[in-house]
């Protein structure tokens, strides 16, 4: 393995594991990303710490879980200092009778105050800036103060929220956020991420964020280019299940589940194609072979199965699904890891803090809960036997999920779920109240293993089994990093 090899992290947004051929989906569009599930290492039984955005991605960059680093809900304030929004998009937002596509940027922006949410927590980023690389980021970043660079990133073109229109988003531009105009969002993040490449210092290591907003909705045809929103004028749709609506869901037509699979579907593909730019510039500048490829999502998604259409907040009480906690993850490094390898276990974005960590040579962090996996760059192949359990958090709804078995412990709104994914892996019985000793049995040894883990790992000024957590958004810090303040929207 080289000393310091570079390292290439795209991350989508509100990606299901399945929605990808090389995952068996055949009717997505993917050519890159299954070509790079050949060249490298897929894992297929990956997950996320928390189904929703902000927590996940928390978690990725410090390696710990929502109730040590305090965010629980998507950010839905703090993402800057108003002052810095530009003075023509302030005036719009004062405007009544502004067009639509200001709408979503004045909710979220108007009146905001700066809150950098992971102050305190160190970020893989920041080791590797310690050792000697230049970090850049392009894309979403919605981990509050987005209009100054954070945690080791020198290179910092980000997006001013979270998702956003895909043709009117919100981006940083000569020190001021103000909305893009005319240019497709992927597109955008793409030529921001190959100026990373092209104005780097070829002597020093790189690391890149690639946070695209795909395919997070809007799916509407007007959010995206014809080219690809048309390739599934015709599609069937028959790789994703069609149902009912979940009991703690939304209604929805056929009309609507066709028009939300299509534009989410283009969504992938649009940015499938933008990750062959980025790796074609890679492999023609010479840099391909040394350089760690990671692709990955901030969660899972559900598109109509379990008759949901969303992530963790798709239902109230939130949900756990392995729709929504289960991610795609394919990592690609020509020095190391063998063509076509596949990772046998359970994997979690915990993991990757340990794992970059490692690379560089540092002792683990026994605050982090996760291991490393930094032998696949060796040539080692993953064969499950240390990788059998896996956690998730959402609020006062955790997981527990081993190979075959899934409990979920629920301290606030709804009921426990125990599910036996050998026989039932669609998670369709929940055999809570199942009248057998074996069953309870499991049930009883899996709820001692979960409060045992999360009393190991969590912070009590923190924690979020107590915390009022709806998925309508968090705006502020929790408990006392807070001073007591209102931290999660109310249903």
């Amino acid at each position: 393995m080289a000393d310091k090899p570079n390292i290439v992290m795209v991350m989508a947004d509100d990606m299901g594991y399945w929605s990808m051929g090389c995952a068996g989906n055949r009717e997505v569009r993917t050519p890159n990303l299954d070509r790079l599930a050949e060249e490298g290492m897929y894992f297929p039984e990956y997950f996320c710490t928390s189904p929703v955005c902000s927590p996940a991605r928390a978690s990725v960059l410090c390696g710990r879980m929502p109730s040590q680093h305090g965010v629980h809900d998507w950010i839905s304030k703090g993402h800057l200092d108003y002052q810095e929004v530009a003075p023509a998009l302030r005036e719009k937002h004062q405007d009544p009778d502004a067009s639509w596509e200001y709408a979503w940027s004045r909710q979220q922006l108007a009146g905001d105050r700066a809150i950098r949410y992971l102050d305190g927590f160190r970020g893989y980023t920041e080791i590797l800036a310690e050792h000697g690389y230049a970090c850049g980021l392009a894309g979403k970043w919605h981990l509050g103060d987005a209009g100054h660079p954070q945690k080791g990133f020198s290179y910092w073109e980000p997006i001013a929220m979270g998702g956003d229109n895909y043709y009117y988003p919100v981006v940083l531009r000569d020190g001021q956020f103000d909305m893009l105009r005319g240019t497709y969002v992927t597109d955008y993040i793409t030529e921001k991420a190959l100026d990373f490449l092209k104005g780097k210092d070829k002597f020093r290591p790189f690391y890149l964020s690639v946070h695209y907003t795909a395919p997070h909705s809007p799916w509407e045809r007007a959010q995206h280019p014809a080219e690809f929103y048309d390739l599934y004028r015709d599609c069937p749709f028959t790789e994703t299940p069609n149902v009912p609506p979940h009991k703690w869901g939304q209604d929805y037509s056929q009309e609507d589940r066709r028009n939300r699979l299509q534009g989410y579907y283009a969504a992938v593909t649009a940015m499938d194609r933008d990750i062959g730019r980025i790796v074609d510039y890679l492999k023609a500048e010479g840099t391909w072979e040394d350089t760690i490829f990671i692709f990955t999502a901030d969660n899972g998604m559900s598109m109509g199965h379990h008759g949901i259409f969303g992530k963790g907040n798709g239902t109230f009480p939130l949900n756990l699904y392995d729709t929504a906690v289960r991610v795609p993850m394919i990592i690609v490094y020509p020095k190391g890891i063998p063509a076509g390898s596949v990772a046998r276990g359970l994997y979690s974005h915990y993991d990757i803090f340990p794992t970059i960590a490692g690379m560089m040579g540092e002792e683990p962090d026994p605050d982090c809960p996760g291991r490393s996996f930094q032998e696949i760059f060796s040539g080692q192949v993953p064969d499950g036997r240390d990788a059998v359990v896996v956690y998730d958090e959402y609020g006062p709804a955790r997981m527990i999920r081993t190979r075959e078995y899934k409990y979920i412990q629920r301290y606030r709104y709804g009921e426990d779920e125990f599910y036996d994914l050998k026989a039932d892996p669609g998670e369709e019985v929940n055999l809570m109240e199942k009248d057998d000793a074996v069953v309870q049995g499991r049930i009883a040894d899996l709820r001692g293993q979960l409060e045992e883990w999360f009393a190991r790992y969590s912070d009590s000024d923190r924690d979020g089994f107590h915390l009022p957590v709806f998925g309508e958004g968090q705006i502020a810090l929790v408990e006392k990093a807070g001073d007591g303040a209102k931290a999660f929207v109310e249903k």
